[in-house]
């Protein structure tokens, strides 16, 4: 039997293409949904560059268009982490994944990154990876700039961070510029793409336990179903502000926990303080956050979301007796951050 040659391969890679596109959107009562491993394999080919552009765009937006299951989008995460060599990268001792990929309008500065920097100084590693091209707030990138921080350009710059400061962030580009290439076909076709959510379940260090916030709550079942799928250790989800893992202080939440020994489980959260205003805080720009992170300023309502998410991720990682010890401990490790 002769080899296959490379522009047999490429015609047989369209071919299956053209199969998953006309499986999802043959119209009521003749399409379905992909399976997990045809997922796999159509989000493998777009990622090698084998697709053709018309089929990326179909099949990205049918897969929107029908909703995405737990099935395809284990299969969408599974195929980013073997192209992007994550399932091949050496192990590195981090204790929380955090990504963050919010696009809401109303979110303003990433408190939630002094969250995971506070939790760094703790002693906890913690690892952020994410995308804020859509978003209308601070961007991760630009408040790190502010704080004097670096971006690791890559997986192995990462875990070098990870092993000398407990925390790195990596941008979707740094891990698969290929997936930041599909998440971004978002302005030509105005819609978001199962790639927004494949991101945050990516885990790219292979933490133990993450922690993820969502803005639209039916996703919630989603991203718990994938981590089940995947034998995830620990993934704690939750509405959070503007769509990222970070705690309103007005309001009372519930926390929605995989546990890979104890199954799912919920968690009630009471306001983490009531009585702050959140109106000036909403106002404070990356200036603000840094001076606040320094202990220059202070402002009521940006500390108590600080201290929210941190009690959030605490209860994410496991180890704490409940509510009222995750708080206390938040408490603690956000006025000590600079302790040591």
């Amino acid at each position: 039997m002769d080899t296959p040659t490379l522009p047999d391969l490429a015609i047989a890679a369209i071919d299956r293409m053209t199969g998953y596109v006309q499986t999802l959107g043959r119209g009521p009562g003749r399409g379905r949904a992909l399976t997990r491993e045809e997922t796999r394999d159509a989000f493998a080919i777009m990622l090698a560059g084998a697709a053709d552009p018309h089929q990326i765009g179909a099949l990205l937006m049918l897969l929107r268009y029908r909703g995405e299951g737990v099935a395809e989008m284990t299969g969408v995460v599974e195929a980013i982490r073997t192209h992007s060599g994550i399932e091949a990268a050496p192990p590195v001792a981090v204790d929380l994944d955090w990504p963050s990929y919010g696009s809401g309008k109303t979110r303003g500065a990433p408190w939630f990154l002094l969250a995971a920097l506070a939790l760094a100084r703790s002693g906890v590693a913690v690892v952020m990876h994410g995308s804020n091209e859509f978003s209308k707030g601070i961007a991760v990138a630009d408040a790190l700039a502010a704080l004097g921080l670096p971006i690791a350009e890559d997986l192995a710059a990462a875990r070098a961070q990870i092993a000398r400061d407990r925390f790195a962030y990596l941008p979707l580009a740094a891990i698969s510029p290929t997936a930041d290439d599909l998440l971004n076909l978002r302005r030509v076709l105005g819609l978001r793409s199962p790639v927004n959510t494949a991101g945050r379940l990516l885990n790219p260090l292979n933490a133990p336990a993450s922690i993820d916030g969502v803005f639209h709550p039916p996703y919630i079942d989603l991203h718990l179903g994938v981590a089940a799928a995947l034998d995830r250790g620990r993934l704690l989800v939750i509405k959070g502000s503007g769509g990222e893992a970070e705690r309103n202080p007005l309001k009372p939440l519930t926390a929605h926990l995989w546990d890979r020994a104890a199954g799912r489980s919920e968690i009630a959260l009471t306001a983490v303080d009531p009585g702050v205003r959140l109106d000036e805080t909403k106002r404070l720009g990356v200036g603000d956050l840094a001076a606040i992170w320094r202990g220059e300023i202070a402002d009521a309502g940006a500390a108590a979301t600080v201290v929210g998410s941190i009690a959030a991720a605490l209860l994410a990682i496991g180890g704490v007796r409940g509510i009222d010890d995750a708080a206390a401990r938040a408490a603690e490790i956000w006025q000590n951050r600079h302790r040591g």
